[in-house]
């Protein structure tokens, strides 16, 4: 079975915990508690049609890092080795839909291979659904796709770690294996 390392990075009370809680875990808290460090999970994500050589999928070891832009010097020992990152934002906080291109760049100095999926978190809250994501990230080659997610009701979570997975089962000869 293949294996892949993906990193879900963003700034501070983005939500990327409970990104990860609800996709492998099925379930959501509203109780905020502050990753330190990393949290690691694993998922596995069945084969599609177009897997090529893979008939048993592939096992995500989703790397959950601590957010905030003091913790960015940090992580390159963690971010190394990935395929993939999601980069994720609240989409009722501004500041944190500007930081994904940092959180981008960093992860592709340290991954030049690797590929991004945006998820704009919060979407629940977000009634106007009138975020932009910054233009330099659509039109960036290693950004794959943007997901409107809501950790709380489900609602994207899925599919974009399934997209994800997905292209690195059809895409399987590109960049790292963790």
């Amino acid at each position: 079975m293949m294996l892949a390392k993906v990193c879900i990075i963003g700034e501070m009370s983005v939500g990327k915990t409970s990104l990860v809680r609800r996709f492998v875990d099925r379930s959501f808290s509203d109780a905020y508690l502050t990753t330190v460090g990393v949290k690691i999970s694993k998922k596995h994500v069945p084969p599609h049609e177009g897997a090529g050589d893979h008939p048993d999928g592939i096992q995500l070891v989703l790397w959950d890092l601590e957010g905030g832009e003091s913790f960015s010097d940090m992580t390159t020992s963690y971010l190394q080795g990935a395929r993939g990152a999601i980069v994720v934002a609240d989409v009722t906080r501004p500041q944190t839909i500007d930081a994904l291109e940092r959180h981008a760049l960093h992860f592709l100095r340290i991954n030049p291979h690797g590929v991004l999926l945006l998820a704009l978190n919060k979407s629940d809250m977000d009634h106007d659904q009138g975020v932009l994501v910054p233009a330099s990230l659509r039109t960036m080659d290693a950004v794959l796709s943007t997901f409107r997610t809501s950790a709380l009701s489900g609602d994207g979570v899925d599919g974009a770690f399934v997209a994800l997975a997905h292209h690195f089962l059809t895409d399987s000869g590109n960049g790292n294996v963790a």
